[in-house]
């Protein structure tokens, strides 16, 4: 599909980026077990970096023409490794290469090295990360479990990492 645009997040993007984080964290919950806070919400303090314009933080909207399909935050920006932090496709475009694209075009605008972390018992997250960092850097690349910031005794995500 010739019409992917992937651009950066700007402030008149809140409704369509709330919308999509909705999305985005219910789909996390089959992994992480969390439920919808009380107003049906789910947190949302990396969206909140990216729409108010954090410099350590830089989010990316990704279309099809005119309909959103996606989004991808990348954040430790002034630091030695970026840290590709939330990607999300709608379930309609997944499994045909654009997550792919949108992911490449994204990772180009932050050269260097980049961590991504996901969780290991979602073996398609899995799949797809192992596949963008070969397709990003060959075979060099590393995978290790490490635990979530601040919580030892939690399940470990799986952490990628490669140069761009």
């Amino acid at each position: 599909m010739s019409d992917l645009v992937v651009r950066r997040v700007e402030a008149s993007d809140r409704t369509v980026m709330e919308r999509l984080w909705l999305m985005f964290r219910h789909d996390l919950s089959e992994f992480q077990g969390q439920l919808p806070q009380p107003d049906g919400g789910y947190r949302g303090e990396w969206l909140e970096k990216v729409l108010t314009g954090d410099p350590e933080w830089a989010g990316y909207l990704v279309s099809l023409g005119e309909n959103p399909v996606g989004f991808c935050f990348m954040r430790a920006l002034q630091q030695p490794v970026h840290v590709l932090n939330a990607f999300f496709m709608v379930r309609p475009v997944r499994r045909g290469g654009l997550g792919l694209r949108a992911v490449q075009e994204v990772l180009s605008h932050h050269p260097g090295p980049c961590d991504v972390a996901f969780q290991g018992n979602n073996e398609k997250a899995v799949r797809f990360w192992q596949r963008v960092a070969t397709e990003v850097s060959g075979d060099v690349w590393t995978q290790e479990a490490r635990p979530p910031a601040g919580k030892p005794d939690a399940t470990p995500d799986l952490w990628i990492s490669f140069k761009v």
